[in-house]
């Protein structure tokens, strides 16, 4: 067990009440449309022998190599049928600094008789939290994942669709939030992995099968650098297209943003997240008592508790001196930015013009970059709304997008 994941974390008094204001922006974080609840972590499981019933796989010697594939279940809501087949899944990936690591995901596919080439969605969910308890394969059996009835829309149109934990949820270590490169690897191994599977191919999944690459928010950020990666780290996937929105492409410029406001949470969430998948930091040297008090509880709970803790505080009120001043943690923020490569195949990138979590400026400032160096951006500024109304109101234009791609269908973009 890692020594930062503890089974019983400190609850620093009665549960919060949450004022309707703040409710709704910590809805918004959630990235959700149904809620999940907010729970104190179990232990961190790591990953090891597999389960009665489940099919171990050879060992991993590549990225996007299965560990382990184990039956599971997909219900949009607690107790709702779907015409699909699940697997919980253990696979090979990379960690932020280059290094193999474990990460678990699930992989659903429609029982429709569909014998051909099946495409294939690997999905980065938005913001869930940081203790394994959190993780989307922990809650898309039992219905209560929070991006589910998204993903059910996918599943509806015959494709099959994989998403990740991403690296620390569910296994050993903490989760690396927000680490950019590592999402992106945990991204495009997902898509690897679960054309792998032998159970699966019975249904039309395949190597040959045509990947879209979907998320929103936390999840923009992971499938934005799972874009930009894919044609150095994962060459021979299919993919046909990536739609993202929301994207925090700029990760220092959101410090401003959330310093001391009701989105402070996720501010620190993301410094956990940076020193986990980037030792040398060594964030708790920076923090006082009340800071390592709220990285700890942030470690071990989901996200609608862990913002509410977290909200309205300062770095200056958690810390002995700012970290984000060192060249150590400057140098790693910078290395988050995106922008810094076109992806090789076309992008739908879109983001809320009133989005109060992430400013319009960095979806904007991304498109930019991307067009700048020959990229292929359609590219969508939605008039109305805020962060989490975009993912809802942009499902059907996203997905009638990856449609024509999947058709072969051509688009120039609109830089």
């Amino acid at each position: 067990m890692h020594p930062r994941k503890h089974p019983h974390p400190h609850h620093p008094g009665p549960r919060p009440r949450i004022p309707r204001a703040l409710g709704r922006a910590l809805v918004a974080l959630a990235v959700t449309v149904a809620a999940l609840p907010a729970t104190a972590a179990t232990a961190a499981t790591a990953v090891g022998p597999a389960p009665a019933g489940s099919h171990q796989a050879t060992t991993a010697e590549k990225p996007g190599d299965l560990l382990d594939v184990t039956e599971s279940a997909f219900h949009p809501l607690p107790g709702q049928p779907t015409l699909t087949k699940a697997w919980k899944i253990s696979y090979r990936s990379t960690s932020a600094l280059g290094e193999p690591n474990t990460v678990t995901g699930t992989v659903i596919v429609p029982q429709d008789g569909r014998k051909g080439p099946r495409p294939l969605i690997t999905y980065a969910v938005g913001t869930v939290g940081l203790a394994d308890s959190c993780a989307p394969s922990a809650n898309l059996p039992k219905g209560t994942a929070m991006e589910a009835n998204l993903i059910q829309q996918y599943t509806w149109r015959g494709w099959a669709v994989v998403v990740t934990d991403y690296e620390g949820l569910g296994t050993a270590g903490d989760h690396t939030y927000v680490a950019g490169r590592s999402a992106g690897h945990a991204v495009l191994d997902a898509a690897r992995a679960a054309q792998r599977i032998p159970a699966a191919a019975a249904s039309g999944l395949s190597a040959e099968s045509p990947v879209g690459i979907v998320g929103y928010s936390q999840g923009g950020q992971a499938s934005s650098w799972a874009a930009e990666l894919k044609k150095s780290y994962a060459p021979e996937l299919n993919v046909k297209g990536t739609a993202t929105g929301g994207v925090p492409a700029h990760l220092e410029k959101l410090v401003p943003v959330h310093n001391g406001s009701y989105g402070s949470g996720l501010l620190f969430m993301a410094a956990a997240g940076q020193d986990a998948a980037y030792p040398e930091l060594k964030l708790d040297g920076y923090l006082n008592p009340k800071g390592k008090e709220l990285i700890s509880f942030l470690r071990n709970n989901c996200v609608i508790l862990g913002s509410t803790v977290g909200s309205f505080k300062k770095i200056s009120d958690l810390t002995t001196s700012d970290p984000l001043a060192t060249p150590q943690w400057q140098k790693r923020l910078d290395e988050s930015d995106l922008g810094t490569r076109a992806p090789d195949h076309p992008v739908y990138l879109y983001h809320a013009l009133a989005d109060e979590l992430i400013p319009y400026s960095l979806g904007k400032g991304l498109r930019s970059d991307w067009c700048a160096k020959g990229g292929t951006v359609d590219w969508r500024t939605i008039v109305l709304g805020e962060h989490v109304s975009g993912v809802i109101t942009e499902a059907f234009n996203v997905q009638n997008w990856l449609a024509a791609r999947f058709a072969d269908k051509r688009t120039n973009g609109n830089c």
